[in-house]
């Protein structure tokens, strides 16, 4: 998925432009949950954090994504994949997001930013009718409970802020004295041994599924 193809030659000056600008911008003035990482060398090759939303399976987690431009956009849609491992009906075994906003329902004057907030809205309410995932679509519909906790096992395992970069909500400064630091350090330690050792057990556990 990670491609050294670009797609810059192809676009043109115009276009490049554009989805500099429209990035610049969501770098300065984030949608709620998330953050873009820009990459200057290849605008063609946008990837954001995404905080999963309260409420959901999804909650605990923070999740990378990637758009790949075509040389014809925005015509064209892009196509949008999750980097971050995740069980959902409208997400292929590969990353790829199934959303009718980047197939039928594609406009060339919707923007990049509404593509993340569609994303986004599609961890709060799946699709289970166009499921890439059809075990993920099949259990929503049959057995949420099961969904859901299959769902959060898999948020908890892959989709955690070391395996992720940042929280696409805050970059925490730490403008704490150094004795509060070294309690946090120790707090930090003891509560990444014992995630280890929760890891390990629902490891076991998603091989039994």
């Amino acid at each position: 998925m990670s491609s050294q193809y670009s797609n810059v030659e192809n676009l043109s000056p115009q276009k490049i432009r554009q989805v500099m600008r429209e990035l610049q911008e969501m770098e300065t003035t984030p949608p709620e949950g998330i953050k873009v990482l820009i990459n200057e060398s290849d605008v063609t090759d946008i990837q954001a954090l995404i905080d999963g939303p309260a409420g959901t399976p999804y909650a605990v987690g923070i999740f990378r994504v990637k758009l790949t431009l075509s040389k014809d956009f925005p015509q064209t849609p892009p196509k949008a994949y999750f980097l971050t491992k995740i069980f959902h009906p409208n997400v292929a075994s590969n990353g790829e997001i199934c959303v009718n906003t980047l197939k039928k329902d594609w406009k060339p004057d919707l923007g990049i930013k509404h593509i993340l907030l569609t994303i986004k809205c599609l961890l709060i309410v799946p699709n289970p009718e166009s499921a890439l995932n059809e075990e993920a679509g099949k259990m929503l519909l049959e057995r949420y409970d099961d969904y859901s906790q299959r769902a959060r096992m898999m948020t908890e395992i892959h989709a955690q802020p070391a395996k992720c970069g940042v929280s696409a909500a805050s970059d925490a400064k730490d403008d704490d004295g150094p004795s509060t630091k070294k309690h946090a350090d120790l707090d930090k330690k003891l509560q990444d041994k014992k995630k280890e050792k929760l890891l390990k057990e629902k490891k076991r556990m998603l091989k039994r599924l």
